[in-house]
């Protein structure tokens, strides 16, 4: 049952299909998952699958069957790569209105431009921002964010634990939108997803915070519907790193496999009682 406090959620787990999942992922999903059902909305699943060659439908379908395991319903909804246009079209849209400009940086490069000028990670050195790039070559398209600013004026959003966030636009770098690859980097297909797909509470773990101020942005430039943002806590490691799929953490088809019970597991991490040398925060 829900109320005007606690409207009906339309919530969403976004899986990359390029690597099996783990506890991490299954933690996610289920807090996306909970929301909605009490609410009385909707959890969706969409499958992220624009990372190139690393994508395997394989493993979109072996995520499915772990959302089943774990005893989650859920709504699909048409994967990335299925809406390619649509990121072709609102960059179209942000190149026509001057916002945009060539990269042909490569991540060395800006790794060396951001040391040599005491730059955060996240902040490009703005190597490319004022020259003339040759587009015979592979190039990224960046956002002007400085110009993107001035447009859209101070914006806040909101968190469902952490209350109200004024964006602070100084402190942000100009983040790819169009990968050298191609398509869309995940800044703009996230955020054109979510107000596609009609999702009203965005759940993510906390290492996702510093991208909420673009996605932000982005929806003031496009039009797009505002949703409320959730960003819970990781489950972490002994060491304090997050679970992650290059890190070789077991994965919820080999617990599935070898016969666990799914459901089990999922009130287990619903309680907080988790496996040995695993937290959360």
């Amino acid at each position: 049952m829900h109320s005007a406090d606690n409207p009906p959620y339309i919530t969403r787990f976004a899986p990359s299909p390029n690597g099996p999942l783990h506890l991490g992922h299954a933690f996610s999903a289920i807090v996306a998952h909970d929301l909605a059902q009490a609410s009385g909305g909707t959890f969706l699943l969409r499958i992220e699958d624009i990372d190139g060659a690393r994508s395997r439908d394989r493993h979109a379908e072996t995520a499915r069957a772990d959302l089943a395991w774990l005893g989650l319903t859920f709504e699909e909804v048409p994967a990335q790569s299925q809406r390619i246009d649509s990121y072709r079209s609102a960059l179209d849209r942000l190149v026509a209105m001057d916002l945009t400009y060539a990269c042909t940086c490569t991540r060395t490069e800006v790794r060396t431009a951001q040391k040599a000028q005491g730059l955060s990670p996240e902040t490009y050195p703005g190597t490319c921002r004022n020259a003339r790039r040759s587009l015979d070559e592979p190039y990224a398209v960046r956002l002007d964010m400085a110009k993107a600013a001035a447009l859209t004026g101070p914006l806040d959003w909101t968190d469902r634990l952490s209350g109200k966030h004024r964006i602070v636009t100084e402190t942000l770098g100009d983040p790819v939108i169009w990968r050298k690859e191609e398509p869309a980097s995940y800044h703009l297909a996230v955020t054109l997803d979510d107000a596609a797909d009609g999702v009203t509470l965005v759940t993510r773990g906390t290492d996702l915070a510093a991208s909420t101020p673009y996605h932000r942005i982005l929806q003031e430039l496009l039009g797009l519907s505002v949703p409320i943002w959730h960003h819970h806590a990781l489950l972490r490691d002994i060491d304090g790193t997050k679970l992650a799929k290059r890190k070789g953490s077991p994965s919820l088809a080999d617990r599935r496999l070898a016969g666990e019970d799914g459901r089990a597991i999922a009130k287990r991490l619903r309680a907080g009682e988790l496996p040995s040398g695993i937290s959360l925060r």
